[in-house]
């Protein structure tokens, strides 16, 4: 990693994860001792987003405990813990797996400056985008989700509603529309006070892929946060879109894996 990727991660430490804010409307941000949670409903993501760098092994295992009794005495079914591979103590992973928590798939943190995104929209014939307005628009985005990713989307569903009716300027849907039929959807989420947004969702039916939709998602929502000011675009990529955004100027700063905790 050059010197411009490791101010730019420690920007992002910084800024997102340290001084994390509520991801929620109603949800709350939390630095507690060593680590700095996000709490919300049963239904909100709730989840450690940072550890402190000097985390040693002597206190690790306890902070661990601690967060599992905090979620657990709260009723939270499951939470989880947003391990990036540069935290510490270098054995994180292995202590969370030792305490019950799971590893999903690990994901590559992308970040790239939005002055050096091309933000020009271009479309396969037939395709046309458009913003997300109303709950009509969201059932189209778990439609389009569900075909694309074959995942339930019913969290998703009541957090981008929320989002929608109680905090509409931090969160911009997007849908890419054949005819009356999605398919493909994606959103940002704006993090005022920050400079970043993150670019989240952006899978495409798989008759469509290929064609350059998620492509243009990414422009489309580039556009919109350099209009609204925002210096960084964000991204937890898959290694299906990793490539594609590697292409498009995104920086690879670390991989994330989500560990989480199941009570029931």
């Amino acid at each position: 990693m050059n010197p411009g990727q490791e101010a730019l991660l420690a920007l992002f430490d910084r800024e997102m994860r340290e001084h994390a804010r509520p991801d929620a409307p109603g949800g709350r941000a939390e630095r507690t001792g060593d680590v700095v949670r996000q709490v919300g409903t049963a239904d909100d993501w709730n989840g450690v987003v940072w550890s402190a760098p000097d985390l040693d092994p002597a206190r690790a295992d306890a902070v661990i405990a601690e967060q599992v009794a905090h979620y657990t005495a709260l009723g939270h079914g499951e939470f989880e813990w947003k391990l990036y591979s540069h935290d510490r103590p270098a054995d994180l992973a292995q202590r969370l797996s030792a305490a019950g928590f799971e590893a999903e798939e690990p994901e590559t943190l992308l970040v790239a400056p939005v002055a050096e995104l091309s933000t020009q929209v271009a479309l396969p014939d037939g395709v046309r985008l458009r913003t997300v307005r109303d709950a009509e628009d969201v059932e189209l985005m778990a439609r389009a989700h569900e075909r694309a990713f074959g995942s339930d989307w019913s969290r998703l569903r009541h957090q981008v509603l929320t989002r929608l009716a109680e905090d509409p300027d931090g969160f911009v849907g997007v849908l890419a529309m054949v005819g009356d039929e999605p398919v493909s959807s994606a959103r940002m989420e704006l993090y005022p006070g920050t400079g970043f947004a993150g670019l989240w969702g952006g899978g495409t039916v798989e008759a469509w892929r290929g064609k350059g939709i998620y492509r243009a998602l990414v422009a489309f929502r580039a556009r919109i946060a350099a209009e609204r000011g925002y210096g960084y675009l964000q991204v937890d990529a898959s290694d299906m879109s990793a490539p594609i955004l590697r292409r498009l100027g995104f920086l690879a700063l670390s991989t994330t894996t989500p560990y989480v905790y199941r009570s029931n």
